[in-house]
């Protein structure tokens, strides 16, 4: 798999995992021996070194660390020095950014269920996000905006959101960046939301998600392609719930259910040849049961990898 990743990065065509450290992985990306400690493996020296190891299978992986906190330099450059020079991170944009409205949960202690006036800060995401982002920008791949699904009553109008998208990107620097939006909101799929998008230069991030049509039903909506890259996040079958999925998959040793459209998209998406600008797939343990081997599945299919009979 190795050398199918490697050839396709060569292609501006990335493919990787939502992030790497997952013990279930020993044995197949990586080796037991590089964190055995007293005859176990040592929780604390795989999660520290396991990076290193995962670069020499994949050209890139998804970081989602950096959507409960700001970014902080020296996280930054410690991932930056764990991988070669042709490695790319995408990072998903701090939540602070944005959640219109933030849920009643405990990690948002006095905040919690209040609206954020933070949301599409762009002062805010210049300063905080994108300038300690800076440091290692070569090693950059997209800077993601998730919007988890708004609820009724967050926006006066419908039309509020995209304009609100559309003042926001507007504002801050686009040239050296690369950007996309992954919603979570059906009805958000419509042509003016594209439009803005494709007027800034920001990609729409295919996503297979609970309540969002799949990645290959997103494809066929006319304008839904926004940028001359894309960006795919096979993350959950459509209409399974997130806490489901976590309980019917750990540890992700391996596939538990495979889902034969989400992995012929993901082919679809690797058989289109060479993109002018990089380009990224990543695929979540919680789709099918272990990550890799789904992408493992991807490339057989899309004619990367012999297939196994």
């Amino acid at each position: 798999m190795a050398a199918a990743a490697s050839a396709l990065a060569r292609q501006n065509l990335y493919i990787g995992t939502s992030s790497w450290k997952y013990p279930g992985w020993i044995g197949s990306v990586y080796d037991e021996q590089r964190y055995l400690w007293r005859g176990k493996v040592a929780q604390s020296r795989f999660d520290e070194h396991c990076l290193e190891e995962y670069a020499t299978v994949f050209k890139s992986v998804g970081v989602d660390a950096g959507y409960y906190r700001f970014p902080d330099p020296r996280f930054l450059q410690r991932l930056a020095a764990q991988v070669p020079d042709d490695f790319r991170f995408s990072f998903k944009v701090t939540e602070d950014i944005t959640i219109r409205r933030f849920p009643n949960m405990s990690r948002h202690g006095s905040r919690a269920g209040q609206d954020n006036p933070d949301f599409l800060n762009a002062d805010l995401f210049v300063n905080a996000f994108l300038a300690p982002c800076a440091e290692i920008r070569e090693k950059i791949g997209v800077l993601m905006f998730e919007f988890s699904r708004f609820h009724p009553g967050q926006f006066s109008r419908g039309a509020e959101f995209v304009e609100r998208l559309d003042a926001f990107f507007e504002a801050i620097p686009k040239q050296g960046w690369q950007y996309g939006v992954e919603i979570r909101n059906p009805n958000l799929l419509h042509p003016t939301y594209f439009e803005t998008l494709r007027k800034h230069g920001v990609t729409h991030v295919f996503n297979n998600w609970e309540r969002m049509p799949s990645v290959a039903e997103q494809r066929q909506i006319p304008g839904s392609a926004t940028t001359d890259f894309f960006a795919a996040r096979f993350l959950l079958k459509p209409g399974r719930r997130y806490a489901e999925a976590v309980g019917s998959f750990e540890p992700y040793d391996r596939v538990v259910e495979t889902n034969p459209e989400a992995r012929e998209a993901g082919a679809g998406l690797l058989r289109e040849g060479p993109r002018k600008r990089r380009s990224f797939l990543y695929v979540n343990n919680r789709l099918e049961g272990n990550a890799p081997a789904t992408l493992q599945a991807m490339l057989e299919l899309a004619g990367w990898l012999p297939g196994r009979g």
